[in-house]
């Protein structure tokens, strides 16, 4: 049901692998500074003039594969969130016809994931990472809209007056409405129109998603070229925002699994926590090495059924939905990632941060996190919706990019656990506690 569950890699296993990222993070961290130092003061004057015009060639070709990739992130962006939403309200079925079970698992998805939200909204506004930052994200004030008017306009603002030209001008907020009201008018139609229609719907999510890891397979060339070009221009002056970003995202997810959904599992189930991650363990495992959720699934729906003993009607529904639309962790770190960009414009460039934007961060980060797909690093390419939505310039998510792969792994991680929280959940209001509670002893 729902989706497709995996899209093969492009190229050798170890090519996308984490250890390659970080290989290729700390090689441009090296390449950058070695330009840096040989491109300054300290150069020897003999060849000052080779080692600077040699520097400044390879930081212009840094520049030039960053701002590719950029490019190619973009072009993603549009056809991947209206197949993502679409596809993911297939995989639901007529929404007529969800009954009890659909209710109850959705409800449970859409309140987790707006917790990860407001958590990782409490944190960013109390540790403030992007404010004071030093990004070397030139841009011209007079480009930031920084109001999005009233809360009414908001509204209106939602609605596009032509579905083409939302696209066009990657307007989210209106593809994103588009794609709601057509998935949910799309699971209304009659067959055979129903079947032919999802298909398509179904296939272009297949492809798209494709098409992203096709993208994503040149990460290792990608977060090279960036972290060299951030370390040849700034001496290490980015490094130390984003460290601190990457520490708020962290506790961000950390609070999220350790407190947040325990204590809905102990609360509605009043099973033990730590049998359940005892229990669902290899799970979580294979989504922090893999940083799929979608590739875990098989294993994910193994370990519910056999170790934690949740009947497979329920698990054979739940999980699969989990892996389509379920991304806590996706929805934290988005959230993040747009509030701490936002905070670095509002001090140096006057952008006006108001509460108005952080409730567009909110709903936008939960639409977000259900259209990401269950690829490694997806919620990059996610986040560009946000930044777009908040009328920001969407080149600083390649400052993400050096970053993104420990972070992928443990949102991925989270995304998994919730989504196996979710079916012993699901399964006790379903009448499978005392089954389910054989797993926990």
């Amino acid at each position: 049901m729902g989706r497709p569950a995996q899209i093969p890699r492009l190229g050798p296993s170890w090519w996308n692998s984490h250890w390659t990222i970080l290989v290729a993070l700390l090689l441009g961290v090296l390449t950058g500074i070695a330009i840096n130092v040989a491109g300054g003061p300290g150069a020897g004057d003999a060849g000052a003039g080779v080692v600077a015009r040699a520097s400044f060639f390879l930081v212009v070709l840094f520049d030039g594969v960053a701002d590719i990739f950029l490019r190619l992130l973009t072009m993603l962006v549009a056809p991947l969130v209206l197949f993502s939403i679409m596809a993911g309200l297939a995989s639901i079925g007529d929404t007529r016809s969800l009954g009890r079970l659909g209710v109850r698992t959705l409800l449970y998805y859409v309140t987790t994931s707006l917790l990860a939200i407001v958590t990782g909204l409490v944190l960013v506004n109390t540790i403030r990472p992007g404010v004071g930052a030093r990004l070397n994200l030139d841009r011209d004030p007079g480009a930031l809209a920084g109001d999005t008017g009233d809360l009414w306009g908001i509204f209106t603002r939602l609605v596009p007056a032509n579905v083409f030209e939302a696209l066009a001008a990657m307007d989210m907020l209106q593809i994103i409405t588009f794609a709601l009201l057509a998935g949910i008018a799309m699971t209304r139609l009659p067959e055979p129109a129903r079947e032919k229609v999802i298909g398509f719907v179904q296939a272009g999510f297949e492809l798209m998603t494709s098409l992203a890891t096709l993208v994503l397979s040149v990460l290792p060339i990608a977060v090279f070229a960036l972290v060299a070009r951030v370390a040849a221009k700034s001496a290490g002056e980015e490094i130390r925002p984003l460290l601190l970003f990457m520490l708020t995202v962290a506790v961000g997810l950390v609070f999220h699994a350790v407190v947040v959904l325990p204590l809905v599992l102990r609360l509605l189930t009043r099973r033990s926590p730590n049998d359940w991650a005892r229990a669902v363990s290899p799970a979580l495992m294979t989504a922090f090495s893999t940083s799929s959720s979608s590739a875990t699934l098989p294993v994910t729906m193994e370990v519910v059924e056999e170790r934690g003993r949740v009947p497979n009607k329920i698990a054979s529904f739940v999980l699969p939905l989990g892996a389509t639309i379920n991304m806590d962790g996706t929805a934290l770190y988005e959230c993040v990632g747009a509030i701490f960009l936002a905070q670095f414009y509002m001090t140096v460039q006057g952008y006006q941060l108001t509460m108005t934007h952080q409730l567009i961060v909110v709903g936008t980060a939960l639409l977000a996190s259900i259209g990401a797909a269950g690829i490694p690093s997806a919620g990059l390419v996610m986040m560009t919706i946000i930044l777009k939505a908040l009328d920001l310039p969407i080149e600083g998510a390649l400052l993400f990019l050096a970053i993104d792969r420990p972070l992928d792994m443990m949102r991925t991680a989270v995304n998994v656990w919730s989504d196996t929280v979710g079916s012993a959940v699901i399964g006790s209001f379903e009448g499978a506690g005392e089954v389910a509670a054989a797993g926990s002893r």
